[in-house]
């Protein structure tokens, strides 16, 4: 029963996840005509398409939100708090998971990432309620998982974008915000300060690199790997540096998986 108290309703988690599977599910079977926003400007002509995909990942994201929220207030350790903190991972699993499901045809891989996406969001839900409080049983677990999750999640969109063959000026806005919330929910949970800033600065480099990658012949797994691993590096080094660690041995870790990750990605080549 002491456990319990550190769980969600299974009834109300259930509810959330199957919610956020159905609004995906619509958005697959219901056809609606499609438009594009036409601006000629001075030596670049900007078009952007608009979709019934597009939209249901908006709202999908905001009903995720929502619904995030309204699990949340049950939690005996709640006692008032603001529930933000807790529904930023959630809405972003939800659009970074919108994005290769608009993508990929309907077929057995379309259904495969259909039934992965459920079971992520399903623990992202259960992993966020349960950090709610330090004290719980699963807590350390569960902060792991989110910190896997965050970084898994930032692949999976940057595999996906490059694999859409996504302009530059929609590429880069959708990597800038995914890897600014990753990163800000990581180091939240890792120091429990809100850093605003190293967050805003580590979405820019990766931002940056990634301009410079668009343009190179990369598969988007090798896309999707450096752009990973810039992220956990950047990442790691502002928790370290947090911690007072002298500069030398802060950037031991970031650079050994910065050159994993990224000789890994010119093995694959």
């Amino acid at each position: 029963m002491n456990e319990q108290r550190y769980l969600p309703n299974a009834d109300r988690v259930g509810m959330l996840t199957s919610t956020v599977l159905l609004a995906f599910a619509l958005s697959r079977l219901i056809q609606a005509p499609e438009f594009n926003v036409e601006i000629q400007l001075p030596g670049f002509f900007f078009l952007l398409p608009l979709n019934l995909t597009a939209a249901m990942s908006v709202l999908t994201a905001g009903l995720t939100a929502t619904g995030m929220d309204w699990l949340l207030r049950e939690h005996p350790s709640l006692r008032g708090r603001p529930t933000y903190q807790w529904w930023l991972l959630p809405t972003l699993t939800t659009f970074v998971i919108g994005v290769p499901l608009s993508i990929l045809p309907t077929g057995a891989a379309w259904w495969m990432s259909f039934l992965i996406a459920g079971v992520f969001l399903f623990f992202v839900f259960v992993a966020e309620y349960i950090v709610v409080d330090p004290g719980a049983p699963y807590y350390a677990i569960s902060m792991a998982g989110l910190t896997a999750i965050s970084y898994t999640l930032f692949l999976v969109l940057s595999v996906a974008l490059r694999y859409g063959t996504i302009r530059l000026y929609i590429l880069a806005p959708g990597l800038f915000l995914a890897a600014a919330l990753a990163s800000l929910r990581i180091l939240h949970l890792r120091s429990g300060q809100w850093e605003y800033a190293w967050s805003l600065g580590i979405a820019f480099v990766c931002v940056q690199i990634a301009a410079g990658l668009h343009y190179w012949p990369l598969s988007p797994l090798q896309f999707g790997l450096m752009l990973t691993g810039l992220l956990y590096s950047l990442t790691t080094l502002a928790v370290n540096l947090g911690e007072d660690l002298p500069a030398h041995r802060a950037l031991i870790e970031p650079v050994l998986i910065m050159g994993m990750c990224w000789g890994l990605a010119i093995f694959l080549q």
